[in-house]
């Protein structure tokens, strides 16, 4: 089928196995690609309840039927699995330039399975798979493995996915990196290849895939570009990138703080976007087919860091660290970012587990001393994570086991184990939907809701009605992770857009309503993966402290607000009120 090469390989690391097996046209149609494809996949191979750590829990890389393509914004991979962080659904994607040569192999998915007795990288390449001992690797960070096997691997072109320390010692939020600085950051997918003794997968070959009208996919990125090159949207990520929501959100009551107890911080200029150029000279850095270069490449110019460059930090973990751990430098604040990339770790969860470490301390819960913007403090806490060392051993298994254990499970934010993002839901009361019915946790990303609420297409504070367009912006977004396209091309690709870039990748005509009805079964089919490995109606909701504890700007939302959305959600989606697609 166009658009694909209609093959998966299925990787057995337990005996050095591997497997073609070709995709049919009709699956394809059905599910078209990216996580449509790859959560039926998951569903087909996973054992129900499996173990996420067990050899039997496969870990899915996938791509969209745009991937390699001249089409902006489609230089994207996912990875799918049951997440050890939550023990749901797992979905993270990730930019950079991989994702071109993962396609080159001339497969459009790489499931692998079981798990090696020792550490190896594996090289999957278009004529053959390779198992490399990766005895010497082992403990390495991810700047330095990434280096040393693409050099072993000895291919131009070649990409490889690499975990730290932290996947490893099986830290339960390690993220898999590429291009250094390019992270599937969320739901542990660095933890399930450490689990596998994988340390890094290298990828490269010389497939193309055939589209079915390459002419107009050219033709229509010259357009884009010359029309959108000096769009708003566009010139807000290129000047500033995503540290531009710091501003944005602490301006709306809407930027967490002092680990979730404030919106708003009184030292935001100094970590915002305005700081980052001013201080760390941040230009522009774009992935492979995309015009936009949100990422921004920093370098810390005077101070006991001088010297120390990166692409970041994103919004995130700015939010994750400045905000939550009220760190008030941006020079420090990169530090902690550099520290978590060289480890392997999620920075909004890390983060998170800081700011409620911090609490503890506070509140005598433990012995140890924490305390709010101590850079230093957080960052050794970040190795003894990564070690599993101490009080990081408690924090690598992620907040559900860590604030029980610390006496702090009425204080902890998270939903089925993942913390919420930078966008506080009792100023963003759609939010508070988003992080209750995202099948992976307190997701910001399934549905990007901040954005029409930021932006006043809705108003935060309503209630009624706003599922309707929540839906509208989830099947949207859903749409993007089946072809597996950048977010932040959103303004760019509304849903006529969608129909256009399916037809000349594929040659499938579809209307507006196919496209729904397409995103709405991957919805469906998610939720029948989450319903299967013990997920209720009880956890698709806030925790608590959310719902009784209102902002000090005065902000908040009852748990009778939050159980309407999400009853309207249910009802909109076809659910029955125990959120069971019929």
């Amino acid at each position: 089928m166009k658009g694909f090469f209609n093959r998966l390989i299925i990787i057995d690391v337990t005996d050095q196995t591997t497997r073609v097996e070709k995709i049919d046209d009709m699956v394809i149609k059905k599910f078209m690609g990216g996580k449509g494809l790859a959560t039926h996949l998951l569903l087909e191979h996973n054992p129900p309840r499996v173990d996420p750590l067990a050899p039997e829990n496969h870990l899915i890389v996938g791509l969209g039927p745009l991937t390699d393509s001249p089409v902006y914004g489609s230089c994207r991979y996912g990875v799918f699995s049951k997440s050890p962080l939550t023990g749901c659904y797992a979905e993270s994607y990730s930019g950079g330039r991989a994702a071109v040569s993962i396609s080159r192999t001339g497969y459009d998915f790489i499931l692998i399975k079981g798990a090696s007795p020792d550490p190896v990288w594996i090289e999957v390449s278009d004529k053959h798979v390779i198992f490399h001992d990766a005895a010497d690797l082992w403990g390495k960070d991810t700047y330095e493995t990434e280096d040393k096997v693409k050099a072993l691997c000895g291919k131009k072109g070649s990409t490889a996915l690499v975990i730290g320390p932290a996947g490893e010692n099986l830290v339960k939020f390690a993220v898999i990196e590429n291009d250094y600085w390019r992270s599937a950051g969320r739901t542990g997918m660095g933890t399930v290849l450490g689990s596998k003794n994988i340390k890094a997968v290298v990828f490269h070959g010389e497939q193309k895939r055939a589209f079915h009208d390459p002419e107009a996919m050219k033709q229509y990125s010259k357009k884009m570009i010359k029309e959108l090159n000096r769009h708003p949207a566009t010139e807000t990520y290129r000047n500033q990138g995503t540290p531009v929501m710091v501003a944005g959100l602490n301006n709306a009551g809407a930027f967490p703080a002092k680990y979730w107890s404030k919106g708003s911080c009184s030292h935001f200029e100094k970590i915002g976007a305005q700081s980052m150029k001013d201080h760390l000279g941040a230009r522009p850095r774009s992935c492979k087919t995309c015009f936009m270069g949100c990422g921004k490449y920093v370098t810390v110019q005077e101070g006991r860091h001088k010297g120390l460059s990166l692409e970041g930090p994103e919004y995130e973990t700015i939010y994750a660290f400045g905000g939550l751990c009220m760190v008030e430098s941006i020079e420090e604040i990169v530090w902690l970012n550099d520290i978590c990339d060289r480890l392997g770790m999620d920075t909004i969860t890390a983060g998170n587990l800081a700011g409620l470490t911090i609490e503890a301390s506070r509140l005598g819960k433990i012995p140890e001393k924490y305390e709010y913007g101590d850079a230093d403090a957080i960052a050794d806490l970040l190795f003894k994570t990564a070690r599993r060392e101490g009080l990081g051993g408690l924090i690598a298994d992620g907040i559900r086991s860590a604030s029980r254990e610390m006496d702090m499970a009425d204080m902890a934010v998270h939903v089925k184990g993942l913390e919420p993002a930078g966008y506080d839901p009792r100023a963003l009361k759609g939010m508070a939907l988003a992080y209750a019915v995202s099948p992976r946790g307190a997701c910001h990303l399934r549905s990007t809701f901040y954005k029409p609420e930021l932006a006043g297409m809705i108003n935060p504070r309503q209630i009624d009605g706003k599922a309707e367009l929540f839906l509208d912006f989830e099947d949207r977004c859903t749409l993007f992770d089946t072809m597996i396209l950048c977010r932040f091309y959103r303004d760019f690709y509304p849903w006529e857009e969608l129909q256009t870039l399916f037809f000349m990748a594929t040659g499938i005509s579809m209307s507006k309503e196919d496209l729904r009805l397409l995103a709405s079964g991957i919805t469906d089919l998610t939720r029948k993966f989450n319903l299967r490995e013990g997920v209720t109606a009880e956890d698709d909701f806030l925790p608590k402290r959310l719902l009784t504890q209102k902002l000090d700007n005065g902000n908040g939302i009852t748990s009778g607000e939050l159980t309407q959305l999400v009853q309207d959600y249910y009802r909109l989606r076809g659910w029955d009120k125990n959120g069971i697609p019929a």
